[in-house]
């Protein structure tokens, strides 16, 4: 669905840059939106590595683990098709815990670890599960108990002063996500269809 979103965006574009004669000006913010794209790609790597090697050896030393039995009860209730002992959990756990203190460079490669384990529990891999979902709803509007430098340099202000009106806001923001997650999951039409069963031999000699 998004790719045609994605190609509707860019006709439009081409379109209404030809008829107001600034196509130029599109080509051009095409081509440097390419470039900040892959500049983007290669800055992540870094972190990526870096990152994911800090979970690894957390996980070697058994920090993961005493997380994920910590805040089981929560994580089993937000995503029950998820197996407890699962490496998505972990990633969830430590990207939810890393935009609570907001370390945005360090919740990114844990945030697509996590999908990419995901996506190994999905039976349908055109169709986002509902823990896909309800993981994303939590990462877009995760509770925030300490603000990111680049908020308070902004807004000019001393992070104290915002401390909990940003709780309380991205409390509401993240309770609202969860309801209307798990409010949309029940509903028939938006009902993830179970996998189809092979016929099996025995099944032709009856």
């Amino acid at each position: 669905m998004l790719n045609y979103v994605w190609f509707a965006l860019i006709g439009i574009s081409v379109i209404v840059g030809t008829i107001n004669g600034n196509i130029d000006a599109v080509t051009e913010a095409a081509i440097s939106s390419a470039e900040a794209a892959v500049t983007l790609a290669i800055g992540l790597i870094g972190i990526m590595a870096l990152w994911l090697g800090i979970m690894k050896i957390a996980e070697e030393a058994g920090l993961i683990s005493a997380i994920a039995r910590i805040v089981r009860p929560i994580t089993v209730w937000l995503f029950p098709e998820v197996p407890p002992d699962h490496p998505a959990m972990s990633a969830m756990v430590l990207n939810m815990s890393a935009n609570m203190l907001g370390l945005g460079n360090a919740a990114t490669p844990l945030g697509l670890k996590a999908m990419q384990e995901l996506e190994k529990l999905n039976p349908h891999p055109e169709t986002a599960t509902n823990a896909m979902c309800t993981f994303l709803t939590i990462n877009t509007s995760s509770v925030q108990l300490i603000l990111p430098a680049t908020v308070v340099a902004l807004m000019g202000v001393e992070s104290s002063s915002l401390f909990i009106p940003t709780i309380l806001a991205t409390s509401c923001s993240t309770i609202a996500g969860v309801t209307a997650v798990k409010f949309l999951s029940k509903l028939p039409q938006f009902a993830i269809p179970e996998p189809k069963k092979e016929i099996e031999e025995s099944d032709f000699h009856e």
